[in-house]
């Protein structure tokens, strides 16, 4: 064991990369394959000073560090800017060493690509301290080595876990070494390690004099926004230099210093490359916490203005730990947690609704990924966009975690999703399983099996997870939470054309259009008095309405359609049928398993449709936010959730009431004044809809199948499996 102590000097002459003829160069250190050290991003400069330093943990000396320079182009792949290697078996042992490097690209060995200063030192670790950091290494290293492999996989930012990246964590011990005593416990360092230091809160809120980079004299502008490598992008804004956005998103702060936030505008071109309308940055370190800022910053290499807020806040409870360190079982730690959500303190914190405990114990029967017959699995837990992973458990098909995951609850109708991955040093990652798991739908302290789906979540792929989850919430913070914006997952994947797809979403709003068509057809019977009987109740009940009608029978007649559908189901009769559209689940995976054979005759296909691929892939989710909106409605009736059931039952009895006692003029003179003075009261509030916000909890037919649990196989219960051990 070595411990390689790097000062990140300077470059010299490097290679110009940007349109400017300059560069915006950063340094990756790798050894084995492994990043161990990246470098801050030096902006416009092609003789960057780092002055950085980093302290490595090296195992032997026969694998050489390599040095790799590339240029940041943020919304886009940066560009490779020449790499060098250090043998570090050259290197005298406890001497300070001044190396430059030779940057050289493989493909074009004759290129001068400048040069790179380094200062070494090359120490060997004898004694107990070697013990220590064999057990720092042993348990952070394997994060680390998951870092560049998920990251080529999903082309997502960085999970949270890695921002304990094994060079900080060697870097902290390194430095304070001298001041720890050799009994820290593993434990206590995983109960105290919080994977981020706190949360960045960016509203959008408007852009002025933007610059035209269309015919008509106007752009369709939107935004990016790049912290480290979280990502996200706005809506776009058609036909307008003054764009007015009002989008809110969280970003999580690594540094605690804080960080740069890039941001570049651009305008949407259908067809072709966007047009870049200009950049600007945000420095975190020059803003204080817990304060809002309103900053108007102008964009550079472009024309106009964005105006954003921004506030830093305290980190969230965010954690990994091991199984031995759980919150729940501490009594003290459980009775403040109760005590945070407890009925008496519903106005404390509105955004802050509950407390999530997931323990991923193991997996049994993986699929083999690798031609060993075995898999690397390592498991990644999503909520929202908060994500932590586990360790990698090598050459395992059963493989055992042990970790505790904690979270903050923001929204009671978030879905924990587990997903299952096979490392994979020389390429990308390798799916194995996913589940998805609403909130609402856990039973605490039960550990359960959960049979691993595929990629669509559609049906079953080979083994199991075992979880254990606890979930803590304010049921009446929770109900106004349901009433604002859906938090946004800023890494999602982007819409692509699918041909099932757009078929699918088709039959899902056909068949919502014929529901009403059906009922058209059903009312104009009763006026063709096919059936006298039922005529004649018709025309009954239409004079007994008419008569009678006041406003307040609307959510009344809602009321009581909620109520009818819940005595059919304690009832037995269940009449929510999904039947079919896990048969188009089924189909959509059965022909995406027959794409490969006709790999060729499609390619031929999508080339013709390239051109108007923007416009079929915006029609297919029209017609699934279409379809989607119908199911919503049908399910908040069906008592799909019924939470969101009740609190529907809520809200009508309310406004029953409300509309029995109050006079419709004085409500619509309340709700006028409500709108008219809402931009004075409050003039950078985010625009929403209060019953839309309510129906984006409900899941649509769609995600009901996804959400479905799967029924394990009896041989994997843990009951059994313990008995068959002691057998």
């Amino acid at each position: 064991m070595y411990q390689l102590d790097i000062t990140l000097r300077r470059g010299q002459s490097l290679a110009a990369r940007d349109r400017g003829g300059t560069s915006d160069p950063y340094v990756k250190f790798k050894i084995g394959r492994k990043e161990v050290f990246r470098s801050k991003i030096i902006h416009k400069n092609l003789n960057p000073v780092w002055e950085e330093k980093a302290c490595i943990l090296v195992d032997h000396l026969r694998e050489p560090l390599y040095i790799k320079v590339f240029d940041y182009d943020f919304g886009l792949q940066d560009d490779f800017m020449g790499s060098a290697f250090l043998d570090l078996a050259q290197l005298e042992l406890n001497r300070p060493t001044d190396v430059t490097l030779t940057l050289k690209d493989p493909h074009y060995p004759d290129h001068d690509l400048g040069i790179i200063l380094l200062s070494v030192i090359l120490t060997p670790k004898e004694g107990e301290s070697r013990d220590v950091e064999l057990s720092e290494n042993e348990v952070f290293g394997s994060y680390f080595s998951v870092k560049s492999v998920f990251l080529r996989t999903c082309g997502r930012p960085a999970l949270p876990v890695l921002g304990f990246c094994r060079a900080e964590l060697q870097s902290s011990y390194c430095q304070n070494a001298q001041f720890q005593t050799q009994s820290l416990r593993l434990s206590d360092l995983h109960r105290k390690s919080h994977l981020w230091r706190g949360i960045v809160s960016i509203t959008l809120i408007e852009g002025r004099d933007l610059k035209a980079m269309d015919s008509n004299g106007l752009s369709d502008p939107y935004v990016k926004f790049r912290l480290g490598h979280q990502k996200y992008k706005s809506k776009i804004m058609p036909k307008t230099l003054n764009p007015q956005w009002r989008e809110q998103f969280d970003f999580h702060l690594y540094e605690e210093r804080g960080g740069i936030i890039d941001i570049t505008a651009w305008d949407k071109d259908a067809g072709k490359r966007d047009d870049f309308i200009g950049r600007c940055q945000v420095d975190l370190s020059a803003l204080s916490r817990e304060q809002t800022h309103k900053l108007e910053l102008q964009l550079e290499e472009g024309e106009g203005h964005l105006v954003l807020l921004v506030t830093l806040t305290a980190s969230a409870t965010v954690s990994i730990s091991d199984l031995s360190v759980n919150s729940l079982e501490d009594q003290k730690e459980r009775e403040e947690i109760l005590k945070r959500y407890s009925p008496l303190r519903i106005f404390h914190n509105l955004k802050d609704v509950g407390f999530l405990q997931v323990k991923v114990i193991r997996a049994e029967g993986l699929m083999a990924a690798d031609v060993t017959g075995k898999s690397d699995p390592f498991c990644v837990v999503e909520l929202n966009n908060d994500r932590l992973l586990t360790h990698t458990v090598y050459k395992n098909l059963n493989p055992e975690w042990n970790k505790v995951f904690t979270f903050n609850i923001k929204d009671i109708h978030s879905v924990l999703e587990v997903t299952v991955y096979d490392e994979d040093r020389d390429r990308s990652a390798d799916f194995l399983g996913k589940v998805a798991i609403p909130l609402l739908s856990i039973q605490n302290g039960e550990q359960k099996a959960y049979v691993l789906k595929n990629k669509q979540l559609t049906g079953p792929t080979k083994g199991v997870i075992y979880l254990e989850i606890d979930v803590i919430f304010n049921a009446v913070k929770a109900s106004l939470r349901t009433l604002i914006p859906k938090e946004q997952k800023y890494i999602e994947e982007e819409n692509r054309l699918s041909k099932q797809l757009l078929l699918r979403n088709f039959i899902r709003m056909k068949r919502c259009v014929m529901v009403l068509v059906n009922a058209a057809y059903y009312v104009n019977s009763c006026f063709d008095w096919d059936s006298p009987p039922r005529s004649l109740a018709a025309f009954v009940l239409f004079l007994f309405v008419v008569w009678n009608f006041e406003l307040y029978m609307i959510p009344l007649v809602l009321l009581l359609l909620l109520t009818w559908n819940y005595f059919l189901i304690i009832s037995g009769k269940d009449n929510r049928q999904r039947d079919t559209v896990v048969e188009d689940m089924l189909e959509d995976e059965e022909e995406e398993d027959d794409k490969d054979d006709k790999d060729s005759e499609k390619k031929g296909f999508i080339n013709k449709i390239y051109a108007i691929q923007e416009v079929c892939v915006s029609v297919q989710n029209i017609l699934d936010e279409v379809a989607s909106f119908g199911e919503r409605i049908k399910n908040t009736f069906n008592w799909t959730v019924p939470f969101l059931s009740w609190l529907a039952i809520v809200a009508l009895c309310v406004l029953t009431v409300i509309l029995y006692c109050i006079p419709l003029r004085y409500i619509v003179l309340v709700w006028g004044i409500n709108k008219f003075t809402k931009k004075l009261r409050s003039p950078y509030a985010i625009d929403n809809n209060e019953l839309l916000d309510f129906l984006s909890r409900v899941p649509s037919d769609v995600q009901v199948v996804q959400y479905q649990e799967l029924k394990p196989d009896p041989s994997h219960s843990p009951y059994k499996r313990k008995k068959n051990n002691l057998g």
